[in-house]
């Protein structure tokens, strides 16, 4: 009986990373797991998965920055989905070197990997901010590139590496850029779990940032399926494409803010700090996705309404063991 292809997935400790690994093991895939090494040996949210899950996840702890940790962990790959970043906006301002470490060099190590152990596809994953604000709407993968902070202009660099190395080598390469993915498992630094845990930790009174911007926001298992999609696809029909994943819809902070107070029958007071809004040049005011290229290629489409999943991320939060692991009253940048 042939064993069953093994899927290598970076960043997978992570919020979406995690979700990821969850969907491929499912989905009859091994798993090899790259987390980032660290003295706790902390598999990060990979450690809170079911048993029957992690019987198919080997974890590796290593780091996208370094080249050997790189090509040990793709030999063997049917598929690499590449998902290690640093991803939080406001500290890409602070520490913009590390966000080039990272993003643009960690992604150069993942290519140059899968190019010399001829891995059958790598999954490269960027993000609606290298549009910038939209100048049109809905945005299609056509909009310009305009990287206004210093983690977008890192992305938007790690998207070009992957189309170069598409075009030079015939590195089979797609790109998924999801918009804004929210739910279960998602850091403070996001907008979402920010008001959903001082809310659930008892706070009436919201501290946020700008209010007026609006974002495309997609539940983080439809954006799992999206990762599955454009590696499960046929080649011809992704290869060397990129492909935006979002609902078509869009929210002000602000109304969010009201319908997260709704579904979680609660009456919100929402004071803006200073400290948490962006420089006014480099904050995206509107974000909103056109998915119509991933539709058609790979026939997705989001599953979850913003409504029903709000509700399941106040279930993960409202669950005391899951709002132990977060500091609900620290500004997590």
């Amino acid at each position: 009986m042939p064993s069953a292809p093994l899927a290598v997935v970076t960043g997978a400790e992570g919020f979406i990373g995690s979700h990821l690994t969850e969907a491929l093991v499912a989905s009859g895939y091994r798993v090899r797991a790259l987390v980032q090494y660290n003295s706790f040996s902390s598999y990060g949210w990979l450690e809170t998965l079911p048993a029957d899950v992690l019987a198919g996840v080997e974890i590796v702890l290593g780091d996208v920055r370094d080249p050997g940790s790189v090509r040990a962990l793709v030999t063997d790959a049917e598929i690499v989905y590449h998902l290690a970043a640093l991803i939080a906006i406001p500290y890409s301002y602070q520490a913009p070197h590390s966000y080039v470490d990272t993003n643009v060099t960690g992604t150069l190590n993942v290519l140059e990997a899968v190019r010399h152990a001829e891995v059958p596809r790598l999954v490269h994953t960027s993000t609606s901010e290298t549009y910038g604000t939209a100048r049109t709407v809905p945005i299609t993968e056509d909009h310009p590139v305009n990287a206004q902070s210093p983690y977008a202009a890192s992305k938007a660099g790690a998207d070009l590496l992957a189309d170069s190395y598409c075009a030079s080598f015939a590195t089979p390469v797609v790109t998924l850029r999801p918009f804004n993915t929210y739910g279960p498992r998602q850091s403070m630094r996001a907008v979402i779990p920010t008001v959903i845990g001082q809310v659930a930790a008892g706070e009436r009174a919201i501290t946020l940032g700008d209010l007026r911007p609006t974002r495309d926001f997609t539940f983080v298992e439809d954006t799992a399926r999206a990762f599955l999609a454009v590696g499960t696809a046929p080649a011809d029909a992704v290869l060397g494409r990129t492909f935006n994943a979002g609902t078509g819809g869009e929210i002000s902070i602000g109304d969010l803010v009201r319908l997260i107070g709704k579904v979680m029958d609660t009456a919100l007071d929402v004071t803006a700090d200073e400290e948490r809004v962006r420089p006014a040049a480099s904050e995206v005011m509107r974000l909103v996705a056109d998915a119509t290229r991933l539709r058609e290629a790979t026939g997705w489409s989001p599953e979850h309404g913003l409504e029903d999943g709000l509700a399941r991320t106040v279930e993960f939060f409202l669950d005391p063991a899951n709002l132990a692991r977060y500091k609900t009253d620290v500004y997590n940048i």
